[in-house]
């Protein structure tokens, strides 16, 4: 029998759950990551805070300076923004699968919900998955030899196979804090 990925409403978390559920390393729990977002033009726009526990990991994001509407949001394959955001590479996918909550093989570990930002440009959102780790030596650990990165799109993701997101116009990379 196959598993499937389920996106669950919990008390205003966005809860995506996998295969991998209770999979975390308990020496992991506790630790946490941050990864202060920018601009292109190197603008601060806010942090995403990402949390440890015994079932996974939360994502808190706080940014500003966006325009109104969803974005894409994303955990990307490098620990790195410049010499321009494409350095990030693409979304971090240890097990291979494909793009987007929609694709029947199961979707990558870097992709997360959209973000809303209101009118004045401020998203707010927590996030929680189970489809990465911070511990050091796991499979699905963002801290591999290159690390990993947020990133912020200018359009919302499809959460199909072609993500149609747009431009990168945020980036972070994620360092231990």
């Amino acid at each position: 029998m196959k598993m499937r990925q389920v996106i669950v409403a919990v008390l205003g978390l966005l809860v995506l759950m996998g295969p991998a559920a209770c999979q975390g390393e308990p020496s992991a729990t506790g630790q946490r990551a941050v990864a202060s977002m920018s601009g292109r033009d190197g603008a601060a726009l806010g942090t995403v805070i990402l949390t440890e526990g015994p079932n996974g990991v939360l994502i808190s994001a706080d940014v500003t300076g966006l325009s109104p509407g969803a974005h894409g949001f994303h955990i990307h394959e490098t620990g790195a923004c410049t010499p321009d955001f494409s350095a990030a590479g693409g979304h971090f996918a240890p097990g291979g699968e494909g793009h987007g909550f929609q694709h029947d093989d199961g979707f990558h570990a870097g992709d997360l919900p959209n973000l809303q930002a209101g009118a004045d440009g401020v998203a707010r959102a927590d996030v929680f998955t189970d489809k990465i780790t911070l511990a050091a030596d796991a499979d699905i650990s963002i801290f591999d030899a290159d690390g990993s990165a947020i990133i912020i799109h200018a359009k919302p993701d499809s959460y199909g196979p072609d993500p149609g997101a747009g431009d990168r116009v945020a980036c972070g990379v994620i360092e231990r804090s």
